[in-house]
């Protein structure tokens, strides 16, 4: 197959603004070496995730909540495991189609389907939870083509669903069903969700109303029917008071003003998991409620290989599927960005590559 030689992207060249997105129509096509294989993006979803490192919000001396901070000057600080190599193409959700290998590639050939979640493990001894991320420690999907190593795709060539749902698949319902995995989630748990509309949000309402839990989540009330639509039980419209003392676990990725509120929510002996703070980083705990009633707390960054395969086992059956609200040509990406954070939007919203 006769590739280009250059593709059409988008760069990150600094923490900032939309300002820092630069549209590139010559960035040179990437050549697959050992154990890499080279991906034809077929679609790419916008998350959190994107917005902050391009603000630099993961700085440890930013505490406010996403929607509030503003970009950061240092550059050594905003990545989330610290420095970044700039320019750097973003993009952690990834659908596309193999179209060369490297040497040493033995399992993934050229036309398959593919995905790969969006934090992948790289133990070492001194860090042996240690783990990259597309889109942050290499570059992504924002662009006609990137380069994934064979060991982290995962084959989607037969799933119903369509190369936008798919896009919509690894960081939404990967964060959920790690969350879902680390808190222990099984039939019969009462679990409160926060921000229970967005990707992360829904996907975990999805996914823990198929484990046969109860589930209750936190929105704001013009998207309640959304979130009831993917299985909640309970709605509670965004700072209503929560109830104490009623949920086996809490999935949050808003964390702010309402984290006490949170683990009060929690009965004894119950399991809070975090995998975000857009409503504030730093919060005020009193550890008496905590260590007095037996909380469990879960830093939750990346789901065990086993968790992601059993979710595309999943989406290979048909068996989830997300919502899309939105598409938009990658070479509008400040806009798309702009609708994300403007959060009118229930769900995903994904990107389309435009060719150079």
């Amino acid at each position: 197959m006769n590739l280009p030689t250059i593709m059409s992207g988008v760069y990150l060249t600094h923490h900032g603004g939309p300002e820092a997105l630069e549209w590139r129509t010559d960035i040179p096509v990437p050549v697959p070496g050992s154990g890499e294989v080279l991906v034809k993006v077929l679609a790419a979803a916008v998350n959190n995730t994107d917005i902050n490192t391009r603000i630099g919000w993961y700085a440890p001396e930013v505490t406010g909540a996403t929607d509030q901070a503003s970009p950061v000057g240092d550059e050594t600080a905003g990545g989330w495991s610290g420095a970044l190599n700039f320019p750097l193409i973003q993009g952690g959700d990834l659908c596309g189609r193999v179209v060369e290998v490297g040497s040493d590639v033995s399992g993934i050939r050229p036309g398959q389907r593919v995905t790969c979640p969006i934090n992948q493990p790289r133990p070492t001894e001194e860090n042996p939870v240690g783990f990259v991320a597309i889109g942050s420690e290499y570059d992504g999907a924002f662009a006609e083509y990137c380069l994934v190593q064979e060991r982290d795709l995962y084959d989607v060539s037969a799933s119903p669903l369509t190369d936008t749902e798919i896009a919509a698949i690894p960081c939404a319902f990967g964060t959920a069903a790690g969350l879902l995995h680390r808190a222990g989630v099984g039939p019969g748990h009462q679990v409160l969700i926060t921000g229970a509309s967005g990707g992360v949000g829904l996907a975990a309402v999805q996914l823990a109303t198929k484990m046969g839990a109860r589930v209750t989540g936190i929105s704001s009330a013009s998207k309640a029917d959304t979130v009831r639509g993917e299985g909640a039980e309970t709605v509670l419209k965004r700072g209503a008071p929560i109830p104490e003392a009623k949920f086996d676990c809490v999935i949050d990725v808003v964390a702010g003003d309402i984290w006490g509120a949170l683990i009060d929510a929690l009965k004894p002996g119950g399991h809070y998991a975090v995998a975000g703070a857009i409503g504030g980083a730093v919060v005020e705990a009193d550890m008496r409620r905590i260590y007095l009633r037996d909380i469990t707390i879960h830093g939750c960054t990346f789901q065990p290989p086993e968790v992601f395969a059993h979710l595309i086992g999943m989406v290979n059956a048909g068996q989830v599927r997300p919502l899309i609200s939105k598409t938009y040509p990658m070479d509008r990406i400040a806009e798309a960005q702009q609708d994300f954070q403007s959060k009118q939007y229930p769900g995903k919203l994904v990107l389309f590559p435009v060719p150079g």
